[in-house]
């Protein structure tokens, strides 16, 4: 698993003090580098072997400016060619969001999904996470 800190910044509350739903999704993303980096170690986006299938975002309890935000990444499934991250976001020990995001491994030349290799498939494992 991997951990982020996130401070919020005031800009990212709304109107009733809560950190606003589309802040999630980029905390997630930003977070999700660690992961990203199996594929493409330099980050290169002339190299990139990733798109995203599918993004969704639970929200279980009310996020706050005043305080850090822990996300935790892990890996819920991985499959031939695509796998999911899991991501919660907890504030002061308490789950507040969750997120899950499809990744497909992806030729962007011959615009096709490409089988994940052999060590692809074992850096996700390392990461892998069993949700009850």
């Amino acid at each position: 698993m991997f951990t982020e800190k996130v401070i919020p910044r005031f800009s990212e509350t709304d109107a009733l003090g809560h950190i606003n739903n589309t802040v999630l999704p980029v905390w997630f993303e930003a977070a999700r580098v660690p992961i990203f980096k199996f594929f493409t170690p330099d980050l290169n986006p002339h190299n990139w072997k990733l798109i995203i299938a599918k993004v969704e975002v639970s929200f279980v309890g009310e996020l706050f400016c005043a305080h850090e935000v822990t996300i935790n990444t892990s890996i819920e499934q991985i499959g031939n060619s695509s796998f999911v991250i899991r991501q919660e976001a907890l504030q002061q020990d308490k789950c507040c969001a969750i997120g899950k995001t499809v990744m497909v491994r992806y030729d962007f030349t011959s615009k096709t999904k490409q089988p994940l290799s052999t060590d692809e498939k074992a850096a996700l494992t390392q990461h892998l996470v069993a949700v009850s």
